[in-house]
């Protein structure tokens, strides 16, 4: 026998040991300890023996808990070097290849959609939001000219904090009271990111695209009920006042339209085309003779002829 071939079997013996003979046939020991583990009746068939190591072997037994299709008892039993004892060693409900498993976990911020908070929520943004940036540079400064005062902040490392309206005690003078004068008074605010984000949003839902905006006699640019924006996105979006409409409270962009519009009742009609002259569909009837006293040949003689003489 070559060297190359025992090194490969004994590589192959040390990824895959042989079952222990007295863990593998401890089958009645692992059977009562998955039954002691499991409620009454759901243990089923031994389904098969696998050896973990130096005589460590689990037992799989198969599971009839209701919906665990596909899951296995598993009992692990080990025995001590020379020892003629085996012990117990875990009991556990594991998997199978065709088990049927629960759908891979998602975090929260992955599985937020919108329209699921409700009363009392708190959606926290993390500090480094695309959608967000500072709104004005004095959030670096100590207390109390910081966005928060030593107290809030306290309050906001709690458990069981509560968000307050109590005013934040700013120096005169400071970047913060001069923000609050303008205004301006928070710490951070839509960024370029965010505003082309929401853009795209609103648009998708109540755009010119929309089967709304397709059948609507106008655009919402030219309807009373438009309420236009501040800032930059005035010039493409507005917030909807019709109560009757599908938009009524909702931002809509200029180019949408509903059968709401302002204007939809005392638009003039378009114009209806002329009739043809030449009607096409209609049946001509003609005589195949005159009719009585018509023509210029009449249709009896005048009288009874005279003989002219003529030989």
């Amino acid at each position: 026998m070559s060297a190359a071939t025992t090194r490969s079997r004994t590589a192959r013996t040390a990824r895959t040991p042989v079952p222990d003979r007295l863990c593998a046939e401890a089958v009645d020991l692992a059977r009562a300890a998955a039954e002691e583990a499991a409620a009454p009746g759901v243990v089923g068939e031994h389904v098969g023996v696998v050896s973990e190591g130096d005589r460590v072997v689990t037992h799989y037994f198969e599971s009839k808990e209701p919906g665990y299709r596909g899951w296995r008892w598993a009992v692990t039993v080990a025995r001590a070097s020379r020892a003629k004892n085996v012990t117990l060693d875990e009991t556990v409900l594991l998997p199978g290849a065709d088990a049927l498993l629960a759908p891979e976990w998602v975090p929260w911020s992955e599985r937020l959609r919108p329209g699921d908070m409700g009363p009392g929520d708190l959606l926290p943004t993390e500090a480094e939001d695309l959608r967000l940036e500072p709104g004005w540079s004095g959030e670096d400064e100590p207390p109390p000219n910081s966005v928060v005062s030593d107290e809030l902040a306290e309050l906001a490392d709690a458990e069981d904090a509560e968000l307050t309206d109590r005013p934040v005690a700013i120096s005169r003078g400071s970047i913060a009271s001069v923000a609050e004068e303008l205004g301006t008074r928070r710490a951070r605010v839509l960024s370029r990111y965010g505003l082309h984000e929401a853009a795209d949003r609103w648009d998708e839902a109540f755009g010119p695209n929309t089967p709304m905006a397709q059948a609507a006699p106008a655009r919402c640019v030219s309807c009373a009920f438009l309420i236009p924006m501040a800032g930059s996105l005035k010039q493409a979006f507005g917030v909807c006042a019709n109560e009757f409409g599908p938009a009524d409270g909702h931002v809509v962009s200029l180019a949408y339209g509903c059968g709401g519009h302002s204007e939809a009742a005392v638009m003039p009609k378009p114009v209806r085309p002329a009739d043809h002259a030449l009607d096409t569909m209609r049946v001509d009837e003609y005589a195949l003779r005159p009719e009585r006293g018509e023509g210029s040949v009449p249709s009896e003689a005048d009288g009874p002829s005279e003989d002219l003489g003529h030989s």
